[in-house]
């Protein structure tokens, strides 16, 4: 075999080799976009369920608010017989404590059973209190997926147009022109797989 015939298969089975490195490294980047992206999508659909619970106590919390309003009308009007008010007093301070309740389940609901700290711990999850993952919580998961999912994408555009490279540079004759788009396939393929490893620790894949 000639010197040039060594060298070309030498340079076929490197090329071929780093090719089979970085289409794997492609492969695992799209595992990674497929499945953080179901999880983003999952995140944003609990973000709008948490801040719809969140609205509902809202609700509850005002037509409470309303009822302690009027009872405290009546007492203060004298509408209602003495004999009464005692009752009445109750009743307010029962309504006082609800509305309490419900400003102490918005902000875990809010914030989350971690941000608000187990003092504040008034809602349970399976049975379990302390167990409630905050609407803003669920916010920031989506957005920091979604930032993710844009270094994915960068990540396997830069591995695909490095593979190019790579199929390109084998039909190559010319030994310069091959190198040069060697070189390119290698390059390109470093940076999408820097720019994948960045999108891994964005989702949260380390921590």
């Amino acid at each position: 075999m000639s010197d040039d015939g060594e060298k070309s298969s030498t340079f076929e089975m490197i090329c071929g080799l780093t090719l089979a490195i970085l289409a794997a490294v492609l492969a695992i980047t799209d595992l990674g976009a497929g499945k953080y992206g179901d999880d983003e999508i999952i995140a944003h659909n609990q973000k709008a369920n948490a801040f719809e619970w969140y609205q509902a106590k809202g609700i509850k919390q005002s037509l409470v608010e309303g009822q302690r309003d009027l009872l405290r009308i009546l007492l203060d009007s004298r509408v209602i017989p003495p004999e009464a008010e005692g009752k009445m007093g109750s009743l307010l301070s029962g309504l006082e404590a609800d509305i309490g309740r419900y400003q102490k389940e918005r902000k875990e609901i809010l914030l989350g059973s971690k941000a608000v700290g187990q003092e504040n711990w008034v809602l349970e999850e399976d049975g379990k209190p302390g167990q409630v993952k905050g609407a803003r919580e669920w916010e920031a998961e989506a957005k920091a997926l979604g930032a993710a999912g844009d270094t994915f994408d960068i990540a396997t555009f830069f591995l695909q147009i490095c593979l190019v490279m790579g199929a390109v540079s084998l039909i190559l004759k010319g030994e310069r022109m091959r190198n040069s788009f060697y070189g390119m396939m290698v390059l390109l393929g470093a940076v999408g797989a820097v720019y994948s490893v960045m999108a891994f620790i964005q989702a949260g894949a380390f921590a």
